[in-house]
C-alpha cells in the first residue's frame, strides 16, 4: 500500500481514535484523577473536574462516532471480505463483537455527558450554596443540615452512576481492543 493511500485509508484513523479513548479514559480514571484528588485542596480539585468533564466526556461521545465511520472492513487474499464504516459495524456477524462494544462506549460516555455530568455539577452547586447557609463545608465532619445531608446523598449517588458509566465505558473500550487485536492474528 503506498503512502499516499495509506492516509486515505480509515485504519490508522481508527487506531489512532481508538488509541486516544483508551488513553485518556485510562489516564483520567485510574492516575490523572486520583493523583489530582491527592494533592489538590477539595475547592481546586472540584474546579478541575467541573472543567475536565465535560471535554473529557465528550471525547468519550465523540470517539465512538469515529469508531463507527472508520471501522476498516475485513480484507483477505481475495480482495474485500466484509463491509467497512457503518455497513461493517451494522454488520449482524459483528453486532457483538463491533457493534455492542462501540455502541455501550458512546451511550455510557453520552450519559455523563449530557445528564449524570450536568446534574452533578448542579448538585456540586447546590452543596457550595448550602455550605455558605450553613457555614460549614459539606465534606466537614458530621452533623450537617437535613439539606446538606440530602445533597451530600444525592452527590454520592451521581457520582456513583457516573463512576460506574465511566468503569463501564472502559471495559467496553478494552472488549473492543480484544476485537481489534483479533483482526492482527
Amino acid at each position: 500500500m503506498s503512502s499516499s493511500s495509506l492516509l486515505l485509508s480509515p485504519g490508522p484513523y481508527h487506531i489512532i481514535s481508538y488509541g486516544t479513548l483508551l488513553g485518556t479514559t485510562f489516564f483520567h480514571s485510574f492516575v490523572g484523577g486520583i493523583i489530582s484528588f491527592q494533592v489538590l485542596p477539595r475547592p481546586q480539585f472540584s474546579a478541575l473536574q467541573t472543567k475536565i468533564f465535560p471535554v473529557y466526556f465528550s471525547i468519550q461521545t465523540t470517539i465512538p462516532v469515529i469508531l463507527a465511520l472508520t471501522y476498516p472492513g475485513a480484507t483477505s487474499a481475495f480482495g474485500s471480505a466484509g463491509a467497512a464504516g457503518i455497513a461493517g459495524v451494522l454488520d449482524p456477524d459483528n453486532r457483538w463483537s463491533v457493534l455492542a462494544p462501540i455502541a455501550a462506549i458512546f451511550l455510557t460516555g453520552l450519559a455523563n455527558l449530557a445528564v449524570v455530568g450536568p446534574a452533578t455539577t448542579k448538585c456540586m452547586k447546590e452543596r457550595k450554596h448550602q455550605e455558605t447557609k450553613d457555614g460549614k463545608k459539606s465534606y466537614d465532619a458530621p452533623p450537617h443540615s437535613q439539606e446538606m445531608t440530602a445533597l451530600n446523598k444525592r452527590f454520592s449517588q451521581l457520582h456513583g452512576i457516573s463512576s460506574l458509566l465511566n468503569l463501564g465505558n472502559f471495559i467496553a473500550a478494552v472488549v473492543y481492543g480484544f476485537t481489534l487485536a483479533s483482526r492482527l492474528d
